[in-house]
């Protein structure tokens, strides 16, 4: 593909899925040349450590621990976060991204929290320190968001997966990862992945999804 390709394939996609993809890139950039300070002012910190700050739970959406991390979680915006903002347009998209994304903080903060109280209540001070000093960045809360919603608006779409190489509709593809993240979640497997973030932006989406087709607004504004 060759310049001019590239830049139409660029505009091609949403604006605001294109945005948020550049910002993304911006603040990895940002983060790659500044390092450290960019982690301890702007990851996602517990609500008990002393480096929480009240915009944490925004900006740790537009970070990222690297490459690879950033890699993934834009392609997979630009893929079914394209489809959902065509659908809606750009400003139900964006509501719904943000609703996600803060929905999966809060799950997660909740969750660390729940496990410093653990901690201190058995004496383990060390754990509920490493717990507080611990930073969470990335968009993958909001993006399970998108994948949940690209499976509740269009449940039988048949999704090719690389690895493994299997065919999938888009419902048994959120139920499975869905699934995936509550044992992993619930047996600490996974290594350092909020689990509970992934899940929580998951079930915010499902109740704003949930909440639009009440109201007859799913399709609308």
């Amino acid at each position: 593909m060759n310049g001019s390709g590239l830049q139409r394939f660029f505009y091609s996609i949403p604006q605001v899925t294109r945005t948020i993809i550049v910002i993304n890139v911006i603040v990895l950039v940002f983060t790659m040349l500044i390092g450290d300070r960019m982690y301890s002012m702007f990851s996602l910190f517990a609500f008990q450590s002393p480096l929480f700050k009240p915009w944490q739970p925004v900006t740790h959406m537009f970070m990222h621990g690297g490459f690879w991390h950033l890699f993934f979680n834009m392609y997979t915006l630009m893929i079914f976060g394209t489809q959902l903002e065509r659908t809606w347009g750009s400003k139900k998209f964006l509501l719904f991204y943000f609703v996600t994304g803060l929905g999966a903080a809060l799950c997660h903060n909740l969750v660390v929290g729940l496990q410093i109280s653990h901690f201190m209540g058995a004496g383990n001070t060390a754990a509920a320190q490493r717990a507080m000093m611990t930073p969470t960045v990335g968009a993958s809360g909001a993006i399970y968001g998108v994948l949940l919603g690209f499976g509740m608006l269009w449940p039988n779409t048949e999704l090719q997966l690389l690895f493994p190489p299997v065919r999938l509709t888009a419902k048994w593809f959120v139920i499975i990862f869905g699934a995936i993240e509550l044992v992993t979640g619930l047996t600490g497997l996974g290594g350092n992945i909020a689990h509970f973030a992934h899940l929580g932006g998951m079930v915010f989406g499902l109740i704003l999804i949930l909440y639009w087709k009440k109201r007859g607004r799913l399709y609308s504004d």
